[in-house]
């Protein structure tokens, strides 16, 4: 019997949005039925206090590898389950390469959005040359052992993973659904090596240029459980319309 996984459409808008912003996709989704779909928004921290508890999820964009200290500038997990989030945003692909985040330092910040009760969205994805070379499985499948080998195959029941092709954020390009299809299906397989019904349950979001005319062929997909949108989670319709693409 095959598992079913209630869809998830999470809004990654990065270093955009006001409180206007705010009150036009809360308007917007409130008029609207997405019961079968779960909705997540990672607006920039100063604005998670524009949302009403308990109206929709809300998540992080990051947050630190450590609960406390002399960090300048950095956000604990238990300020983000403070400011109302559920969930956080770890190894997005700007992070990596922008702050030189490494696969280990990603772990690490896995394993303290678990501990300090987050759900991380761990994110995983190929730069174009990896993709050129086809290198990209391999490539992939790195990023996810050394999370495995932080805290263990099972701890990913807790996890939402997405997978981003660098490649196709913020290009325009986006992978078709059978590229996508093909990804997904592979990190499910490589879970199942080790913890079948973990594989099976996980949800995994596709990533990169999702846009109202192509969320729902990309959301057809058997392996693929919604989406982690950018540019698109900026405009309150389009976001809906990719919501209730998630209907199937």
């Amino acid at each position: 019997m095959q598992t079913v996984r209630k869809p998830l459409v999470a809004g990654n808008w990065k270093l955009n949005g006001d409180l206007t912003l705010v009150n036009q996709m809360r308007e917007t989704l409130s008029s609207a039925d997405v019961s079968f779909v779960d909705v997540l928004v990672c607006p920039p921290l100063t604005l998670l206090h524009g949302f009403e508890s308990n109206e929709l999820r809300l998540g992080g964009q990051n947050l630190s590898e450590f609960d406390s200290g002399a960090h300048t500038g950095e956000i604990a997990g238990k300020m983000l389950i403070e400011a109302g989030c559920s969930h956080v945003i770890v190894g997005h692909s700007e992070r990596r390469a922008d702050n030189y985040e490494s696969n280990i330092i990603v772990a690490s910040k896995v394993e303290a959005a678990l501990r300090n009760g987050l759900t991380p969205v761990l994110c995983v994805g190929e730069p174009e040359e990896i993709r050129e070379k086809n290198e990209f499985l391999p490539y992939i499948a790195e990023q996810l052992d050394a999370v495995v080998d932080k805290i263990g195959v099972q701890a990913f029941s807790d996890l939402v993973l997405a997978y981003e092709p660098v490649w196709a954020i913020g290009t325009g390009k986006t992978a078709s659904p059978a590229q996508a299809q093909e990804v997904h299906k592979f990190i499910r397989a490589h879970l199942a090596k080790s913890a079948q019904d973990v594989a099976e349950k996980i949800l995994i979001l596709y990533g990169g240029s999702v846009k109202p005319g192509n969320a729902a062929e990309l959301f057809s997909q058997p392996d693929v459980d919604g989406g982690l949108i950018g540019g698109a989670s900026l405009s309150p319709q389009d976001f809906l319309s990719i919501c209730q693409a998630a209907k199937q």
